[in-house]
C-alpha cells in the first residue's frame, strides 16, 4: 500500500535550531513601558488592573511582550490590552485554585519546582553566553568561502523521498538492491511489485534547511542520483530530481553568517561550562541509576543547522 503526497517547504528557515535557547529580547523594557503608559511621570501608575484584592502591574504585561518577538511599536498598545485580559483570566483562575488548595497538589508543586529550576538554569546559560565574542570579518569570510554549497554554489533541490518499511535484518540487503534504481517511478514500481509498504513525497529544499552534515553530500549529487539512510522503521531513499542554481553573494550572506557563528559560540560556551561544572562536581548515581555512565548529559549541544542566507531570488 502506498501513500503519496507533494510538499513544498519555504526557503526561509530559522537561523539556528533553538534547542538551546539563549533568550534574547527584541523590545526594550523602557520602550514598552512608555507605550503602555508606565512610569511615574504625570501621575501614571504601574498598576494595570486590580482583580479582587490582587494587582496586576505594567511590568507583568511587559514581561509577556518581551517574549513575543516581532511586535512592532505601533502594535504594542493593542497587544498590551490583549495580554492584560489574559492576565486577568489567569489571575482569576489562580485565586480560585488557591481557594481550593490546588496549589498544594503534589503534581502542581513538582511542576512549579521544575519550572523554577529550568528558569534559573536558562538564566545562568544566558549569562555564560553573554561573553561570546562577535565573529570577525575574516572569520565570516572564511565561513562563506568554506561552504560553497550554502552560498556561492547554492542550489535549490527538488527531491523525491521514499520512506520504506523493512525489518532490521533485511535493510542492508534491500539498500543494496535499491542502489540500481534509476528513477522514482522505477522505485515505486519495484516496491509495489515486491509488496513492500512505503510512503513517498516530493519536496523542495534549500541547503540551509538541511542538517549541515547532509549539505555537502547532496550538493555533490547530480540530477537522477539518490542516497539511502537508515530509519527506525526501515529505510529512506532520496532522489535528486532537479537542482536549480540560486547563489548568494558574500554581502547578502554576511548578517546570517555572523549571527550563526555567534550563536554557535554561545552554544559551545554553555556546553563547555556544563562540562567544567561536571568535572569539579561530586556526582553519585543511586538506586536503579547506580550504573549510569558519567560524563556530559546527552543533548547538551544542539546539532548545527546552516545559516539562512538572505538570498534575493
Amino acid at each position: 500500500m502506498t501513500c503519496q503526497r507533494t510538499e513544498h517547504t519555504t526557503d526561509s528557515a530559522s537561523l539556528f535550531s533553538r534547542r538551546i535557547t539563549l533568550g534574547l529580547s527584541t523590545l526594550t523594557c523602557a520602550v514598552l513601558l512608555a507605550a503602555c503608559g508606565g512610569g511615574k511621570e504625570g501621575g501614571a501608575t504601574q498598576v494595570a488592573a486590580k482583580v479582587n484584592k490582587e494587582e496586576l502591574s505594567v511590568h507583568q504585561i511587559n514581561h509577556v511582550l518581551q517574549r513575543q518577538p516581532g511586535i512592532k511599536p505601533e502594535m504594542v498598545p493593542a497587544a498590551s490590552k490583549r495580554i492584560l485580559e489574559g492576565l486577568i483570566d489567569q489571575e482569576l483562575a489562580i485565586q480560585q485554585a488557591v481557594e481550593l488548595k490546588v496549589d498544594r497538589d503534589p503534581k502542581v508543586v513538582t511542576a512549579i519546582e521544575a519550572a523554577r529550576r529550568d528558569i534559573i538554569a536558562r538564566a545562568y546559560a544566558d549569562r555564560v553566553a553573554e561573553s561570546a565574542a562577535k565573529p570577525t570579518p575574516e572569520e565570516i569570510k572564511a565561513y562563506y568561502s568554506g561552504k560553497p554549497a550554502l552560498f556561492a554554489q547554492r542550489r535549490i533541490f527538488s527531491l523525491a523521498e521514499f520512506a520504506i518499511e523493512a525489518p532490521a535484518d533485511q535493510r542492508e540487503a534491500l539498500a543494496g538492491k535499491l542502489q540500481g534504481v534509476k528513477s522514482p517511478s522505477d522505485l515505486a514500481a519495484a516496491l509495489n511489485a515486491a509488496g513492500i509498504k512505503f510512503a513517498s513525497r516530493n519536496v523542495t529544499q534549500a541547503p540551509e534547511n538541511l542538517p549541515l552534515p547532509m549539505v555537502d553530500k547532496i550538493a555533490a549529487m547530480g540530477e537522477g542520483q539518490s542516497f539511502t539512510v537508515g530509519t527506525p522503521a526501515g529505510l529512506t531513499l532520496v532522489f535528486v530530481t532537479a537542482a536549480k542554481p540560486a547563489p548568494v553573494t558574500e554581502d547578502a550572506a554576511r548578517p546570517a553568517i555572523e549571527q550563526f557563528l555567534l550563536n554557535d559560540r554561545k552554544r559551545k560556551l554553555v556546553a563547555d561550562e556544563i562540562k567544567r561544572l561536571r568535572d569539579v562536581a561530586k556526582i553519585e548515581y543511586k538506586g536503579q541509576f547506580a550504573t549510569a555512565p558519567t560524563g556530559a548529559a546527552s543533548g547538551v549541544e544542539a546539532p548545527a543547522v546552516a545559516p539562512t542566507p538572505a538570498a534575493s531570488q
